[in-house]
């Protein structure tokens, strides 16, 4: 309620206080990651040893349809590569920054997207200079041009240790299909593969089923144990505390490869969709491939995304305690007291001594009260010997005794 009066500002009532503001808290600065060199030199060579891989697979097609067919190939390889190629470049140029004290989003961002560029356009350079000609090859340079940048923007993001946790189980997942692939023919005869094309139709699903399980597993576990370790060091070098992440951070970063599977399908649906349609184009062999390869790329994702989220959560939740119990329960009446009770039986009202009157005291009473009412006849009213500290020296006479 406002008052006013003539002459006056309008303020407002006494009954009414005016509630202060809130403080604006700052952001927390971003933690660096550690061993982000270690993962920018890992990926930067897995990448290396896919784009030398993928130019030996396609010089060695010979017709320009057999290096169309390779070049779609190794589509998904590459661009997967480029993205965590990037996204560790970045992670490197990220905790520079941060310990030169730039916290700020915008400068960030704009250096991750320089680095992004420069890595993409080295490996759209080797590409075009050692795969040959032809609109493939152009198609599949401008996508992984594009990856790396994409994943140098991912890689900016303040939360260095999740993007760094991600980057460590993308390179797992890789490592898991590369060895699990070493060994796939000892896998295939495990799973039943023979003569029949249905016994090999099962048999490879069952690989994929394998190789996608393993995977995730791996993606989940590493990350777990990234977070949990190397995350708690640096938040504690940093701010003094352990550490700040939840449950949703685990589950997130756990997805975090499959996440990476999802962006590399969408670049190849999009950027590379020109070398997808001209490897299917040349028959309908090649068609029904390309849509098979398309569809296990589909399962194979979702599979390393659930299993990473819920095994990185899942691991996190055993780390948790029970809550403790509060100590200071209510409680009844003390044992002690309730056991004196009932040994006491039924409780007996007995007179105390003390608060009966006996005759000696009535008869102070009485004397007492007389000495309070001076007597008609002037008599002086008798006095007990215990009342003499109480009495006044000198006390008046009777009117009745002056007259007389």
């Amino acid at each position: 309620m406002m008052t006013k009066e003539s002459g006056t500002t309008a303020t407002p009532a006494p009954d009414q206080p005016v509630e202060p503001e809130a403080p604006v808290t700052a952001a927390p600065p971003p933690v660096p990651a550690p061993g982000a060199l270690v993962l920018a030199v890992l990926a930067l060579g897995w990448l290396a040893a896919m784009l030398w891989s993928a130019r030996a697979e396609i010089s060695s097609a010979g017709l320009s349809s057999m290096a169309t067919v390779q070049t779609a190939y190794a589509l998904p390889g590459l661009v997967s590569a480029s993205l965590l190629g990037g996204a560790a470049v970045s992670l490197v140029l990220g905790n520079l920054m941060t310990r030169l004290g730039i916290w700020r989003s915008t400068p960030r961002f704009a250096v991750s997207l320089a680095i992004g560029v420069s890595v993409g356009f080295l490996a759209a350079l080797v590409v075009t200079l050692s795969y040959g000609d032809g609109s493939a090859i152009m198609v599949l340079a401008g996508t992984v041009a594009a990856a790396a940048t994409v994943g140098a923007i991912v890689g900016g993001l303040r939360n260095t240790l999740v993007v760094a946790a991600i980057v460590a189980a993308g390179l797992a997942v890789f490592a898991v299909g590369y060895a699990l692939n070493y060994v796939k023919d000892p896998l295939l005869d495990l799973y039943g593969f023979g003569d029949t094309e249905v016994s090999q139709l099962t048999a490879y699903r069952w690989f994929n089923r394998t190789v996608s399980l393993a995977s995730g597993l791996a993606a989940g576990l590493l990350v777990f144990g990234y977070l949990r370790t190397a995350g708690r060091r640096a938040v504690e070098r940093v701010t003094g505390t352990g550490p700040q992440l939840r449950w949703p951070a685990y589950l997130i970063t756990g997805a975090g490869p499959g996440l990476l599977l999802l962006t590399t399908e969408i670049l190849i649906r999009t950027a590379g969709a020109e070398v997808i349609r001209l490897a299917g184009a040349i028959s309908d062999a090649d068609q029904i491939v390309q849509a098979d390869l398309g569809r296990s790329r589909i399962n194979h994702l979702l599979l390393v995304l659930f299993v990473g989220a819920l095994t990185a959560l899942i691991a996190f939740g055993r780390t948790l305690r029970p809550a403790e119990e509060s100590a200071g329960t209510p409680s009844g009446p003390d044992d002690s007291d309730r056991g004196g009770a009932e040994g006491a039986g039924p409780t007996e009202m007995v007179d105390d001594p003390a608060e009966d009157p006996t005759a000696e005291d009535l008869a102070a009473e009485d004397q007492t009260a007389e000495a309070a009412e001076p007597s008609a006849e002037g008599e002086e009213s008798p006095r007990s010997d215990g009342d003499d500290d109480h009495q006044p020296a000198e006390r008046p006479e009777p009117v009745a005794k002056a007259g007389r």
